[in-house]
C-alpha cells in the first residue's frame, strides 16, 4: 500500500498551510521561517525517503555520525531559533487590549523578576512546547495497544509528554527542554559534511556559562530529565535575542514503511490512517501560539505531477471522514474486531530491551513525572 504514496513536508510559523514552505529533505541548506515572534532555520532528514521534491536524496551524512549511526534514527527535526522580544510584547498588549483573562506573562518575563514588565527577557520553559496535534478527533482510529506504547514513550522517550489524543482535538505536547535530543545555547554548526545543521549538547562559551549559571546538566540526558522538574523549568528562559539549536531524533518512526516501531510494539501506520498528515508544532502554553509548523502529508502519486507539483485533487488526500469518501483517506476499520494485542507480552519486550536505560525511575510502565526524578 505504501508504494502508491509519496510524502510532502512544509513548514509555517502558523497552522495555515497556504502560509507554508516546501521543505527540501536531505539537504544542507536549511529552511528559514520568520515571523514577528520567532526566525527560524530548519532543516529536516529522513533515512529511506521516498517524496517530494523530485529526486531528493534518500538519506543524509547526517546518520552516518554518532550517535544517529550507533542508533540506527529515521529522521531528524533539526532547527536554531531566535525570540523576539517585540512581537511578544505587542502579542501581549494586543492580548489585554482585547481583554484576554489568559495571562501570558509567565512566557515573557525573567526568571528572577516575574512581575516587571520592564525586565522582559524571553520565553519561560514552562511555557515552550513541542509535540504533535490534530485538527480532527484520531479515537476511533487508535491500534489495540495504543494506552500501552504510549506508557513505553513516557518512559523511555519522553517521560514529559503530555495529552489527550482522544479528545476532539487530539495533542501531545511536552516541554521543549526536555523533549529535544540536543540543546545548544548558541548558532550551533553548519557543516555539509554531517548534513548541514548540526548540533550538540551544550553551547558556545556565553551559552555554556548561562547553562552553569542556572545548574543545567552539561550531558543530554541528564539534561532532560533535569528538564522534567518545576524548578528548572521556571529558572530556564528562552532568552530574546540569544539564538539557540535544537535537534529531535530517534529510530521509532519509519517513513520509508510508514510504521512505529516501539520495544514491544509495532504499528503499521497506514491501516490505521485516516488522511491527515503528521504535525509537530512548537508553541506556547500560556497564549496557544504557534511559533512552527512541520506537517508530513502523504499524498497519492497520481495526485502529483511529473514536476512535484500537486493537482488539485491532492488536497483531497489530506481530508478527514467528516466529509466522507476522501481521496486517499484510510479504509475504514473496525478496532473492536482488529486483531488481538498481547499487552504483557509487548510489556514483556519492552522491559528486556530497554532494561537499565530508562530515563524515569520506579515502575517503567507508570506515567512517569517529575516527582519520579532525582
Amino acid at each position: 500500500m505504501t508504494d502508491k504514496y509519496v510524502m510532502r513536508v512544509t513548514a509555517g510559523s502558523t497552522y495555515d498551510l497556504d502560509k507554508h514552505v516546501q521543505v527540501p529533505i536531505n539537504t544542507a541548506e536549511p529552511v528559514k521561517i520568520s515571523s514577528n515572534l520567532m526566525d527560524i532555520e530548519l532543516s529536516v532528514r529522513v533515512q529511506g525517503y521516498k517524496g517530494l521534491p523530485p529526486n531528493s536524496p534518500t538519506t543524509s551524512p547526517y546518520f552516518d555520525h554518532e550517535p544517529h549511526a550507533y542508533n540506527k534514527d529515521q529522521y531528524s527535526i533539526a532547527f536554531r531559533f531566535t525570540p523576539k522580544k517585540e512581537g511578544h510584547v505587542s502579542a501581549k498588549k494586543e492580548a489585554a487590549a482585547a481583554g484576554s483573562t489568559r495571562s501570558s506573562s509567565s512566557s515573557t518575563t525573567s526568571s528572577d523578576q516575574d512581575d516587571d514588565e520592564e525586565e522582559v527577557e524571553g520565553i519561560s520553559a514552562l511555557d515552550l512546547q513541542f509535540g504533535n496535534d490534530f485538527d480532527h478527533p484520531i479515537r476511533d482510529r487508535l491500534p489495540p495497544g495504543f494506552n500501552t506504547a504510549m506508557n513505553i514513550v513516557k518512559w523511555w522517550i519522553d517521560p514529559g509528554l503530555d495529552g489527550d489524543a482522544y479528545a476532539d482535538v487530539p495533542h501531545l505536547y511536552g516541554p521543549a527542554l526536555s523533549s529535544f535530543n540536543a540543546v545548544h545555547v548558541g548558532s550551533g554548526m553548519h557543516d555539509e559534511a554531517k548534513g548541514g545543521l548540526w548540533f550538540e549538547e551544550g553551547g558556545d562559551d556565553e551559552g555554556l556559562a548561562k547553562r552553569k549559571e542556572i545548574g543545567a546538566p552539561e550531558d543530554a540526558k541528564q539534561r532532560m530529565k533535569w528538564a522534567l522538574k518545576e524548578d528548572s523549568k521556571k529558572r530556564w528562559v528562552w532568552e530574546f535575542g540569544r539564538t539557540y539549536g535544537v535537534d529531535f531524533f530517534n529510530p521509532y518512526i519509519d517513513f520509508g514503511e510508514f510504521s512505529l516501531r516501539l520495544p514491544g510494539f509495532h504499528l503499521p501506520i497506514m491501516k490505521y490512517w485516516d488522511g491527515q498528515g503528521l504535525r509537530y508544532v512548537l508553541r506556547n502554553r500560556s497564549t496557544n501560539q504557534p511559533y512552527l509548523v512541520i506537517l508530513f502529508t502523504l499524498y497519492l502519486k497520481e495526485d502529483v505531477n511529473e514536476d512535484g507539483s500537486l493537482k488539485p485533487s491532492a488536497l483531497q488526500a489530506t481530508a478527514i471522514a467528516s466529509g466522507g469518501g476522501a481521496k486517499g483517506k484510510g479504509e475504514p476499520i473496525d478496532l473492536h474486531h482488529d486483531e488481538h494485542f498481547d499487552e504483557e507480552k509487548a510489556l514483556d519486550e519492552a522491559r528486556r530491551k530497554l532494561s537499565g536505560v530508562s530515563v524515569g525511575d520506579g515502575n517503567p510502565f507508570d506515567n512517569t513525572n517529575e516527582d519520579d526524578v532525582d
